[in-house]
């Protein structure tokens, strides 16, 4: 329990400094699988990413470059995500949690 509450803290501090133009100008990068508008891409079995919470996206994107989220599509992320820095992570984070959730 203490972990996730430092990593929600972590998280927290780091939306205070985050740029989301350099997240948009990472997101390029995203939209072949995820839309220009973050609504998924069927085809590419991309989710859903606009409207999601901003620390969710973080962990999420953390889990995948570090190898703790693992699965078929999860390997598809790793070339994009591997080297980003923490900045782009909290950068593409706010930026992706910012997009309209259309229903």
């Amino acid at each position: 329990m203490i972990k996730v509450l430092f990593f929600i803290a972590i998280c927290s501090m780091a939306s205070f400094s985050a740029d989301s133009e350099n997240g948009a100008k990472l997101y390029k990068k995203c939209i072949a699988c995820h839309g220009a508008d973050g609504m998924g891409k069927k085809s590419q079995k991309a989710p859903m990413v606009a409207g999601q919470f901003e620390w969710y996206i973080q962990e999420q994107i953390l889990n995948i470059k570090t190898g703790k989220r693992e699965n078929n599509n999860s390997k598809k992320m790793i070339p994009y995500v591997k080297n980003l820095s923490d900045s782009d992570i909290a950068d593409l984070s706010l930026y992706i949690s910012q997009l309209p959730k259309r229903k």
